[in-house]
């Protein structure tokens, strides 16, 4: 049981070697016996004082010097992991599944079908208290940053970007929220498109949109490259979300950067497209991708979903993309939430630590297990320009997951509904927010 007080020490944890910044801390003998040689964790016993990450040292090695005058709580092997970070969400869309399900699950349908709601429902009210009720959930669960994409066009775009700034005020000393413009790129060519990248601008927000293969991708990619340029900001694109391998958006956004000679960050989400291409492409765009600085999203969860649905047809692939093949380019890699609960994917609940599970187990990111849960914290942090988020060190907040698990059989074997989540040392309260909150939003 933790204290009130900030002030303790957490005796006999096991951090991932990885999330832990400090070199002089490897993995022991002891550790690897009780884990497994691949789990790669780091028995270390944690201070905490006034609310920040005080010292680290090796489980057991000496005492730590104030530990005498302040509570000590074993936490006998269990798992410590900082923070999460969802890098790619789509907040305004979510909780609609009840009034606005998706009769055949397929990606024509799940747009029809969100458009449709957003002409009917999405008023100030009602997207703001479905995107607060996402944010409940990600704070419960243990999340501390979220980027979301916002669908932007339009009179549509003007109420949903106020809510967001609204949200991101109210929760700003409890999670940190960045928003990313969603438009077709074509968008971009129209004035509405340049008093769009204006807005983004003024929030601080990323400049983004759907890229999708047609005769002006090059003139689109050209335009939204020179408004970023223009206004120092980041970018952040969906592309190749299909199964067609003539579909190269993901090789066009690389191609477009290194001729701007962009320095900004370049995220790309889904990238599904890749996984079916010849492997002469697959090599050429992940050369470029690569000389372009441009990080990788994969959103495992809805793009298995969505992609390969037909009636009556067992899907034949995954829908994901080389996970694989692009970190052993040393291409960054993240995964994340996308939808929850709306027409592009009818479940979830904003839960990183399900979304790492569900991408071990579809994209094998196991045996060895090596680093791969950075994806969720460490690498998305540095790709959101966050560098003291997502990891474990000295001096930094006491943000921290606290599981029972000891190794990651454990802890991917079960919900972990149990984990404690830490915000500056202090447990906060993990209860989730009740679905009937929207039931009158929803017509329940």
């Amino acid at each position: 049981m933790l204290p009130s007080t900030s002030n303790y020490l957490l005796k006999n944890s096991r951090v991932p070697a990885s999330l832990l910044e400090m070199q002089s801390i490897a993995p022991s003998a002891s550790t690897v016996a009780t884990t497994g040689s691949e789990s790669n964790l780091c028995a270390v016993d944690m201070e905490i004082a006034a609310g920040t990450i005080a010292e680290i040292i090796p489980a057991g090695t000496k005492p730590i010097s104030s530990s005498a005058d302040i509570p000590v709580i074993d936490l006998q092997g269990g798992l410590i992991w900082p923070c999460f970070v969802d890098m790619h969400a789509h907040l305004d869309k979510g909780q609609i599944w009840e009034r606005s399900p998706n009769p055949d699950g397929t990606f024509a349908s799940a747009i029809e079908a969100v458009g449709a709601d957003a002409q009917k429902n999405w008023n100030a009210e009602d997207v703001y208290r479905r995107m607060e009720f996402g944010l409940k959930c990600s704070y419960a669960h243990g999340t501390k940053a979220i980027r979301t994409h916002i669908d932007s066009a339009g009179e549509q775009g003007t109420v949903s970007l106020g809510v967001f700034e609204a949200l991101q005020a109210e929760w700003g000393d409890r999670l940190i929220l960045q928003a990313v413009s969603l438009v077709s790129l074509d968008y971009f060519l129209t004035p509405a498109g340049e008093k769009l990248a204006d807005r983004i601008a003024q929030i601080g927000g990323i400049l983004g949109g759907f890229a999708y293969m047609n005769p002006d991708l090059d003139k689109q990619l050209d335009r939204v490259f020179a408004l970023a340029k223009e206004r120092n900001l980041n970018l952040d694109f969906h592309t190749d979300e299909n199964d067609d391998p003539d579909s190269v958006t993901l090789r066009e956004v690389a191609k477009t950067a290194i001729r701007h000679e962009f320095s900004g960050q370049i995220i790309c989400g889904h990238c599904c497209s890749l996984a079916v291409q010849p492997s002469d492409l697959v090599t050429e765009t992940l050369e470029l991708v690569k000389e372009a600085n441009i990080g990788i999203v994969s959103l495992p969860m809805c793009n298995l979903y969505l992609q390969d649905r037909e009636s009556q047809h067992t899907p034949r692939w995954r829908g994901v993309t080389l996970l694989h093949e692009l970190k052993a380019a040393g291409i960054p890699v993240a995964v994340a939430s996308d939808n929850c609960r709306d027409p592009f994917y009818g479940f979830g609940d904003h839960d990183v630590l399900e979304v790492f599970n569900m991408a071990v187990r579809i994209a094998h990111l196991d045996r060895p297990w090596g680093d791969w849960h950075c994806a969720v914290t460490k690498t998305p942090a540095d790709l959101m320009g966050l560098p003291n988020l997502g990891r474990i060190a000295v001096g930094l907040p006491a943000d921290l997951i606290l599981f029972k698990a000891r190794n990651f059989s454990e802890l991917l074997s079960r919900s972990q509904r149990d984990r404690t989540v830490l915000r500056q040392g202090i447990k906060i309260d993990t209860t989730l927010p009740d679905y009937r909150e929207l039931d009158d939003l929803l017509a329940i």
